[in-house]
């Protein structure tokens, strides 16, 4: 994606409307400055502003991206070579969000079971060894639940029989037996219930 190719595109565009940096941002709720810096290739709008500015300047997301006016086929070629990225980086995404439950899992059992063994150990009241047991199990399910939460979304589940990818709610994520890369879980589509395995997007 060449930056200073979109920033000169946008600027053609704009002064295709007859419309100054000033007008433009008064037009969308920006600065002349933010609209200098688009144009001048520094940053690229955000999405909401990509939105905005396709409708406003009747030209796609894709072409904006593109630096260029698109016809069909390069159309179709860009927008999929921008899924196939859009892809990709969620692919990435997701792989470190399992590296990084795998790492607090790690931890927290390691800790978990680090406070259970010194609370034995140590010749202390009862009350004590009962108190440090019961921050063991908290520090447990915390960890536990902050697992969860990271990879609940991290890619999505597939049902062996209809083939659905789903991504499963909390608590049927919760609640499923599970492999290391399978869950039991009802499929949305077909209504039953499988160790449906994990695919990352």
């Amino acid at each position: 994606m060449d930056v200073q190719k979109i920033g000169n595109f946008l600027a053609e565009l704009r002064k295709d409307k007859n419309l100054t940096q000033e007008e433009l941002g008064e037009r969308i709720g920006v600065t002349n400055k933010t609209v200098s810096r688009w144009e001048n290739g520094n940053y690229l709008p955000p999405v909401e502003i990509l939105q905005i500015l396709s409708k406003l300047y009747e030209v796609s997301i894709n072409e904006v991206l593109s630096g260029e006016r698109l016809n069909d086929s390069v159309y179709k070629q860009n927008a999929e070579e921008y899924i196939t990225v859009d892809l990709m980086k969620k692919s990435k995404e997701a792989k470190k969000r399992l590296t990084i439950s795998f790492v607090v899992a790690f931890i927290t059992i390691l800790s978990g079971l680090s406070i259970i063994l010194l609370s034995g150990m140590l010749s202390a009241p009862i009350w004590l060894r009962i108190c440090c047991i019961v921050l063991s199990l908290i520090i447990v399910v915390l960890g536990i639940g902050v697992c969860c939460a990271l990879t609940v979304d991290a890619g999505v589940y597939e049902c062996p029989n209809c083939g659905e990818k789903f991504v499963p709610s909390m608590k049927d994520f919760l609640s499923g037996m599970h492999t290391f890369t399978k869950r039991k879980l009802r499929c949305p589509k077909c209504g039953k219930r499988y160790y449906c395995k994990k695919k990352l997007k």
